[in-house]
């Protein structure tokens, strides 16, 4: 089993490959295993995420698919590592996270380019409103949430917004990093699609004040949320990275 997967559950499977089977010698092959986790269909559609990775797979993005079954897949074992959350910190990483999510943006996805952060929480919101007590839906505020979803809606609905295809959850975990040659992957895309790319970018910051291993991981800490010299070298390097994109503006 392999730690940090909060939607599903995530196994090494490794195998000896080219002889010394009996010695228990000679090289192992390893792929990563995903079981698929249960109730996770409130909140996202997993056929349209496995048509993302298959999509991101052919492409050359993320890792390769390699196999389908009823509750799961099996996935190409990408010989790096994840990301802590003091990673997102460093400016050096921090650079590389930019340039590649520029990059993530403008992959050419097919489907309708739509936005469906709105739609989302709408449907996000019904299903709280239909299992939540009544002093519980009371203690969050669950009937001023419609008012909030459709205020911002209207305020980041207009022409100015570049629109990309987001990943929507770009906390650490869902980064890796080779030492070696500082290439970055990121993985799991359970929740992209087509919306605001400020809202990616946006949520990024946010998740620099996550901390997914403590004993309070939904509990933001915004002391660690980035100061502004920090945020504007991020999208600085953003918009300057190279790459042959369409202009936003």
């Amino acid at each position: 089993p392999l730690k940090g997967a909060m939607t599903n559950e995530v196994y090494q499977v490794r195998w000896l490959t080219g002889g010394g089977e009996e010695k228990g010698e000679g090289e192992y092959r390893k792929v990563l295993m995903r079981v698929y986790g249960e109730g996770v269909e409130v909140f996202f559609d997993r056929e349209d995420e496995v048509r993302t990775f298959e999509c991101m797979s052919r492409h050359g993005h993320g890792p390769r698919l390699l196999g389908r079954f009823p509750t799961g897949r099996v996935e190409e074992f990408i010989h790096a590592r994840t990301l802590s959350a003091v990673d997102l910190r460093d400016p050096e990483i921090a650079a590389i996270i930019a340039s590649k999510l520029r990059e993530f943006h403008h992959l050419d996805m097919p489907g309708p380019k739509r936005v469906l952060m709105w739609d989302r929480l709408r449907n996000w919101l019904k299903t709280a409103k239909s299992v939540c007590p009544s002093d519980e839906a009371k203690e969050f505020r669950l009937d001023n949430l419609e008012k909030e979803i459709n205020a911002l809606e209207s305020e980041f609905s207009g022409e100015d917004q570049c629109i990309g295809f987001c990943h929507n959850d770009l906390q650490y975990g869902n980064i890796m990093i080779d030492e070696e040659t500082k290439a970055l992957t990121i993985i799991d895309y359970e929740y992209a699609s087509f919306n605001p790319i400020a809202f990616d970018i946006s949520n990024h910051f946010c998740e620099m004040a996550a901390d997914y291993h403590s004993e309070e991981p939904h509990i933001l800490d915004y002391t660690k949320y980035p100061d502004l010299d920090e945020r504007k070298r991020f999208v600085q390097t953003y918009l300057s990275s190279s790459g042959k994109h369409k202009p936003c503006h």
